[in-house]
């Protein structure tokens, strides 16, 4: 994924953005409201949970707007088998991308195999689509996110992700900096949590961020400071 990005110009940040809502008390009014606007603004995609993955690809049909569900979100806590499991579901319901969440107990207790395996089997699950695999980086030392990035390499991921938006912190630019160092050309980064912004999300991308993940996303692209403080 290559595009453009022009910092005097907001709205070519549009592209780089998934449009992300995953509050538990979403209805499927809001995600309505989501998807009209990716399409109003022509973001990347909608990043939801899997119960909304339907609607979203009701509305968003015959569009270039992609559908991305999470797995394992937002702890990364529930038996490898499961997230298998749910990545396929996810696929079957119309996902096209897999945001899902690593085992962050498995990789802090230096389990490396456990955690390598089951982002494998996530990306096997995917069969060819895009996997993201989100690290909840507030709760990892630098040298935990390294490995993070070298086991998801190992799997075939094709995004390293730097959290979920719900625990203690969010992206951070010099979590992006590293992260895109770990991976070099061989996979891409995605900043999420806590860009609300639009110096912010300018800096993540000058940091190396392919993709962002925010619920600020029209306030970004009109080159604003959002309100919300969710994700």
């Amino acid at each position: 994924m290559a595009f453009t990005f022009e910092s005097s110009n907001p709205q070519t940040l549009a592209a780089f953005i998934d449009h992300t809502l995953l509050k538990p008390e979403a209805t499927k009014q809001n995600i309505r409201k989501l998807c009209e606007e990716a399409l109003q603004n022509h973001f990347y995609a909608v990043c939801v949970n899997s119960w909304m993955i339907a609607s979203c690809c009701d509305i968003l049909k015959n569009t270039k707007i992609n559908v991305a569900s999470v797995v394992g979100f937002p702890l990364g806590a529930v038996e490898s088998s499961l997230k298998a499991i749910e990545t396929t579901r996810a696929l079957n319901l119309g996902a096209d991308e897999i945001d899902m969440v690593l085992n962050i107990g498995a990789l802090k207790a230096q389990e490396y195999s456990y955690v390598e395996k089951e982002i494998h089997a996530v990306v096997r699950a995917a069969e060819g689509k895009i996997v993201k695999v989100i690290f909840e980086n507030c709760l990892l030392t630098d040298e935990e996110k390294k490995k993070a990035c070298e086991l998801s390499l190992n799997a075939g991921a094709h995004f390293v992700k730097s959290s979920t938006g719900f625990s203690t912190g969010g992206a951070t630019l010099e979590d992006i900096k590293l992260m895109k160092a770990a991976v070099g050309n061989k996979a891409q980064v995605k900043a999420s949590g806590g860009i609300r912004d639009y110096q912010t999300a300018v800096q993540m991308i000058e940091a190396g961020a392919t993709r962002l993940g925010t619920s600020s996303g029209v306030s970004l692209v009109k080159g604003e400071n959002a309100t919300s403080r969710n994700y």
